[in-house]
This record gives structure tokens, C-alpha cells and sequence, in this order.
């Protein structure tokens, strides 16, 4: 089939949006089918191969169009307004039998079009909730007025009843969804995934440093990848580190140009961590698996939000995963659909530096337990694979097809 996927996104970009939007459509021409992708130009100078960018191979079946915007700086509203011309123009001359996005307002916008193909909208969050707490959740955000508020809220029912497909990253989320706005017909729960191939080709270190295999004591390695923004929860966890002395933190991440990578490193400081903690900054998508072997444990220590609580599929959690390595993470709901305490993990209240310094300490002087654990978490990857992930999609694309095709009989 063919498939129009709509990002609004300077591209490629570096965050975890840009890289869910690729290795999805990537997987999915994989599979077989053709994808056409619309962003917006990159910024870079200068501008960068996505492929190359993202460490995949360009296939014929995946092409990447980048909206025709100015060069230049341009106003936000005009920038906007500039990609959903070109995108609405290319839905109805494209030829797709299904077109996706995960932009609400570029949703709603569409289902007002006729004549267009089905539209498949993925959620990864209930918008009127998130905007409201974004100001509390990352340091560069404003307070939404009431209006947009009850915009954002009235997008979400128009979407939820009028597209023809529905995904959502997580069964909380959907249950949210239904909560509010009643049930529907063909909404799939498609968490985030990982590139096995790629992990399989950098082979986890074995656990047998410094004697550590005979069960000695020794400095452990607490690894963490992503953005540091206050959700994330990285200030726990270096309250955490400041209360286990037997460890060390690699912190692999954060922008130069935002805020919160300075803030962290302050706080290090500030805790005395000192050369205990390694702050890496911004890193290839490519380069992050790598990274992660150097841990001897993986940590997601999200604090409860909007987001993490029920709407969040982090790709740390599935790299993790395949990297073997034991994780501990808090205990969310919506860590709770992918890991098991005990099991695959080790799950902490959130937000208690105190538990996750316990856990950290516990795994230290297990190293049966961090194996273990490791391995558990390593063959649950399977099921998360950006392949899988293009499986479950393309069985959804199917049923909103073949219920087009019913309707057009009646």
C-alpha cells in the first residue's frame, strides 16, 4: 500500500520525535511498502542526510520530501501555516490509500478535507493535559490560556470520532481516550520500539569488570540516555547517585543550547558528585546503543506527569531493554505495560531519590540479580522492534481499508 506520513518537523531532527517519525516509516517500507514523508526543511548548515543522520539505509520505497519554506528564520504562525498548505495539497494529489500523522492540529485540519484518503492519527497524549503542564515539566514553556485549552480539547473529540484509525503508545492512554469521549472502532495500542539489528551488532559487554563476576565490590556504572528536562526525572536520579558512593553516573544527552543540560551539571556540582558523573551532551542517534554498553544498569527515572503517567513509550526504555543490561525505573503505569518489577526490572516510586539510591545500591552488590534482570529485559525486546512496530500499524491500516471498502458496498 501506499502511505502519506505528515511531520511537522525540521528534519531530521534530533529528538525522540524525529527519530520515532523515521525508523516507523523506515520499518515500514521495509515491509514493503511505499512511504512518502513529509517534513520541513532541515536548519542545519549544512543540511544533513536523514538516512545518514538516522544510520539507515535509504530505500527506494521511502522517499523524504521537504516542504518548500524559506531558507530563512520565519515567524512560527507563517511556518506553520506554510507546511499544512503543502501537506493538505499533497494528500489529495499524492495517490495514498492511507495518510498518518501524529500532529493534532494537522488532523483536525484534514478531517475537514473531502475526498481524501483515511487518515490514521497517532496519539501520545491527551493535548488539553499536557499543555497544561508543560510549564511545570520543562523550563522553556508557557502557561496555555483557557481558549486554547478548549481548542485543544475540541481538536481531540473531532479526532478521535472522525479519523478512520487510531493508535495510541499506550493502553492507558486509549482508556483515557474512551473515558472521555466514549468508544470507537479501530484504535490499536502500538507502543515505541528499537532497531534489533542494530543492537544486535554491538554485543553487551559482559558483566566481569574489576572482578565483579566473583561478586567483589567495586564502582558500578549508572547509565542514563536522553533529555534532561525536570519530567525526566535526571535530578532524581543525581539525588540518587549523591546517596550511593558506590556509583557512577554517565549521563548521555542533553542540548547545548537548552537550559536543563547547564541546571544538571549544576546540580552535580552542587551535590559534590564531582568527576562521579560524566555529562556526555548531545549524541547521535546512531552512537546512543554504544554508549549504553559502558553502564552496568539502566535507569528511567521519570517523575509523574501529564505524560509519564499513562501516555509515555519512551525509546530509552526499549534500547534499554536490548542492551542487557538491568534497569530500574519508576513505577508508572505506563512503564508497568512493558516492564515487570522483579522481572524485567526494578520498579521505584517515583520521584524518591531514596528508593532509586536503594535499588542502585541492591543491584551494586548483586551482580546475579543485575544478569538476571538483564537478560529478562534483553528477550522482551523482541516483541518491541520498530518491525513489529510496522507489523502492528500495517494490520490497522488493513482494517481501516477494508472497513472503506464495506462502506462503499452498502
Amino acid at each position: 500500500m501506499t502511505i502519506l506520513y505528515l511531520a511537522d518537523i525540521r528534519f531530521p531532527l534530533e529528538r525522540a520525535n524525529g527519530i520515532q517519525t523515521m525508523e516507523t516509516c523506515w520499518a515500514l517500507a521495509a515491509r514493503g511498502h511505499r512511504v512518502r514523508l513529509i517534513v520541513r526543511p532541515d536548519t542545519h548548515v549544512p543540511r544533513r542526510d536523514p538516512f545518514a543522520y538516522y544510520g539507515v539505509p535509504a530505500l527506494p520505497a521511502l522517499a523524504v520530501e521537504q516542504a518548500p519554506l524559506p531558507t530563512g528564520a520565519l515567524p512560527a504562525l507563517a511556518a506553520r501555516v506554510g507546511y499544512m498548505s503543502f501537506a493538505a495539497g499533497r494528500v489529495m494529489g499524492a495517490g495514498a490509500d492511507v495518510v498518518m500523522t501524529r500532529d493534532l492540529g494537522l488532523a483536525s485540519l484534514l478531517l475537514r478535507v473531502p475526498g481524501r484518503p483515511p487518515l490514521v492519527y497517532e496519539s501520545h497524549g491527551y493535548a488539553p493535559d499536557v499543555a497544561a503542564a508543560l510549564p511545570q515539566m520543562l523550563t522553556t514553556a508557557t502557561v496555555p490560556s483557557p481558549a486554547k485549552l478548549e481548542r485543544l480539547a475540541r481538536r481531540e473529540r473531532r479526532v478521535w470520532r472522525g479519523a478512520s484509525g487510531y493508535v495510541t503508545i499506550t493502553a492507558g492512554l486509549a482508556e483515557e481516550l474512551r473515558r472521555r469521549f466514549g468508544a470507537r472502532d479501530r484504535v490499536a495500542v502500538i507502543p515505541d520500539g528499537v532497531r534489533l539489528e542494530r543492537e544486535d551488532q554491538i554485543r553487551p559487554k559482559p558483566d566481569t569488570r574489576d572482578g565483579v563476576a566473583s561478586g567483589l565490590s567495586r564502582t558500578i556504572v549508572v547509565g542514563y540516555a536522553g533529555h534532561l528536562y525536570p519530567w525526566k526525572g535526571v535530578d532524581v536520579l543525581l539525588h540518587a547517585l549523591a546517596q550511593a558512593p558506590e556509583a557512577r553516573g554517565l549521563i548521555v544527552g542533553g542540548h547545548e543550547r537548552e537550559p536543563d543540560l547547564e541546571r544538571t551539571r549544576a546540580l552535580a556540582a552542587t551535590l559534590g558528585l564531582g568527576d562521579r558523573v560524566t555529562f556526555t551532551g548531545q549524541v547521535a542517534p546512531g552512537e546512543v546503543p554504544e554508549r549504553l554498553t559502558e553502564a552496568d544498569l539502566l535507569v528511567i527515572p521519570n517523575t509523574p506527569s501529564a505524560i509519564s503517567t499513562h501516555a509515555t513509550s519512551p525509546l530509552k526504555l526499549f534500547e534499554y531493554m536490548a542492551a542487557g543490561r538491568a534497569i530500574v525505573a519508576s513505577d508508572l503505569p505506563s512503564i508497568r505495560e512493558v516492564l515487570a518489577n522483579d522481572d524485567t526490572a526494578l520498579l521505584v516510586t517515583p520521584g524518591d531519590a531514596a528508593a532509586l539510591a536503594d535499588a542502585i545500591r541492591r543491584l551494586a552488590g548483586d551482580p546475579s540479580l543485575r544478569a538476571r534482570l538483564g537478560a529478562a529485559a534483553r528477550r522482551a525486546s523482541a516483541e518491541y522492534s520498530w518491525s513489529r512496530r510496522a507489523e502492528r500499524l500495517e494490520a490497522l491500516f488493513r482494517q481501516v481499508l477494508d472497513a472503506r471498502t464495506a462502506s462503499a458496498r452498502r
